[in-house]
């Protein structure tokens, strides 16, 4: 009631209230003072003032209008400025308009009023930002940082430094990918975890990145594990984060923590693992299809038990800073079996497991197994069909053999081979030399010591303006070339007509007469 009434009718409602106030006794003021706020809306304090007399009630308040300094014409002329700056702050804007602002008036650019360049020129840096506040909101509209989402709130952050001494069971996981160079379609990834304390690495592929199949993955990893999952550590990925994952780990008390987001090192335990493990054993090729997935389960099978019983790790003990030096200090290199058998965390029926698993596995077998599945995948990978017979011949005699002379062939894994490129027996480019080659022949025979530099020299005399002294290296191989021609005649030419040499285990006769080409002889060649 009291926003509807207007100021005559407010004091013609003070002067019929002070009288009885005025006369009134106290619990009559306090029914007159109760009804005066009721009406008008003012303050007990302020009604009291009031009807005793000492006050006066203010009339409606009116609204200053401050002057506006800032028309729309600067606000428009301001903007298209702030656009050729490339949307600078308030404060570097002030420092460029005296030269921004010149320099597009001069190249025609802007014609402003000079009472609008006055503006301009005299506007404050804060009041640039007030000018451009609504400007700016449009574009940063859609910007800014991308709020956590429900599960990221719900899961607490383990940075590396966290990680003192924890006990066996507590696991960082990631997913490696095996896209190729492309990362359309359809591929494999590889769910791989790793041991804190221990080092033990395990492995599953992946048809899809699904938060799915990453539950199911870990529950069959969980049973083969010989410790208790305690915890995992992963990162900030949708197939990590969701709420398969948070339901699966809150039913079966395990800890889960992540990582912050792009900070790779918060998981340096399994970053590590990625290359050494997943990346050595699959490579970098592109993987898709069952026979990829079939063939990649089986090389995890084999991988799994040949890196935790046969392949000792280091562990860092510690990393001392001292200014801008690092020193890192490792433990003796183990495995994680021995690691495990060595901790008093576990229990003496694991600890019995594993040792009878190190005495009766054959090292051999498992590498053996892990190069043929590695052979399928790099045949598949490059896009072949492998063998139908996937069973592995228990037979290793030939592999053992091979072992001895495997480092003639360089990188004996299949999934990082390349493809070797076939030598390069053709030119290029014109042959500058073909034209005068029988006469620089002729030169060579007469007086075979000369230089190939001495020839280009002779060969600029009497050619002039033809030859230049940057085809020095290309005359000095065909030079070459001609006298290794003329050593194998030397050595050759000087024998009987006919020759017997063996090649390859083959006899063969060379006829020199007949100008056959020799070939690859062997080392062994008969006297």
């Amino acid at each position: 009631m009291a926003k509807t009434m207007t100021t005559p009718g407010r004091q013609e409602l003070i002067g019929v209230l002070r009288e009885r106030y005025a006369q009134g006794s106290r619990t009559e003021k306090g029914r007159i003072l109760d009804e005066f706020t009721l009406i008008s809306g003012c303050h007990r304090k302020s009604a009291i003032r009031i009807l005793n007399g000492t006050a006066e009630l203010d009339p409606q308040p009116r609204k200053s209008t401050r002057r506006r300094i800032y028309d729309d014409a600067t606000h428009q002329a301001l903007i298209v400025i702030w656009e050729a700056s490339d949307r600078v702050c308030g404060k570097r804007l002030k420092a460029l308009l005296p030269i921004l602002l010149p320099a597009l008036e001069r190249h025609g650019h802007l014609e402003l009023d000079s009472m609008v360049h006055d503006k301009l020129m005299s506007m404050s840096a804060a009041t640039i930002d007030r000018q451009l506040c609504e400007t700016r909101a449009v574009g940063l509209r859609h910007q800014g940082r991308r709020k956590p989402t429900v599960a990221q709130r719900n899961v607490a952050i383990r940075t590396f430094a966290d990680w003192s001494d924890p006990l066996p069971g507590y696991l960082e996981m990631d997913l490696v990918v095996h896209s190729g160079e492309r990362l359309t379609g359809n591929y494999l990834h590889t769910l791989s975890l790793t041991d804190v304390a221990s080092g033990w690495t395990d492995c599953a592929p992946l048809l899809a990145r699904d938060g799915t199949l990453v539950v199911e993955s870990v529950e069959a990893l969980r049973g083969s594990l010989p410790f208790l999952l305690r915890g995992l550590d992963v990162d900030n990925g949708s197939e990590f984060l969701n709420e398969d994952l948070l339901k699966y780990c809150a039913t079966r008390g395990i800890e889960l923590t992540r990582s912050r987001p792009y900070h790779k090192n918060d998981q340096a335990w399994i970053e590590q693992k990625n290359g050494s493990v997943v990346r050595r054993l699959a490579g970098y090729r592109r993987l898709e299809g069952m026979a990829a997935f079939e063939a990649l389960s089986r090389l995890y099978a084999a991988a799994r038990l040949f890196i935790n019983f046969f392949q000792p790790s280091f562990k860092l003990k510690e990393k001392v800073r001292t200014g801008a030096r690092v020193v890192k200090r490792y433990h003796a290199p183990q495995t994680p079996c021995s690691r495990l058998l060595a901790s008093a965390a576990t229990p003496d029926t694991i600890k019995a497991r594993l040792q009878h698993m190190a005495e009766t596995l054959d090292p051999l077998q498992l590498l053996d197994q892990i190069r043929t599945m590695q052979q399928r995948l790099a045949i598949i990978a490059a896009g072949g069909k492998p063998p139908a017979n996937a069973q592995h011949d228990e037979d290793i005699t030939s592999f053992l053999a091979s072992l001895s002379t495997a480092w003639h062939e360089g990188e004996v894994r299949p999934t990082h081979r390349t493809t070797p490129k076939a030598s390069r027996h053709w030119r290029t480019r014109k042959d500058p030399f073909e034209n005068v080659w029988s006469k620089i022949v002729g030169w060579l025979e007469n007086a075979p010591d000369q230089s190939a530099k001495g020839l280009l020299e002779r060969l600029q005399r009497e050619h002039p303006k033809t030859y230049t002294d940057g085809q020095l290296r290309s005359l000095q191989r065909r030079v070459k070339e001609w006298r290794g021609e003329m050593a194998l005649r030397l050595v050759f030419g000087q024998r009987n007509n006919d020759v017997a040499f063996s090649v390859d285990g083959l006899e063969g006769k060379i006829n020199e007469e007949m100008g056959q080409p020799l070939g690859n002889i062997s080392n062994e060649a008969a006297g």
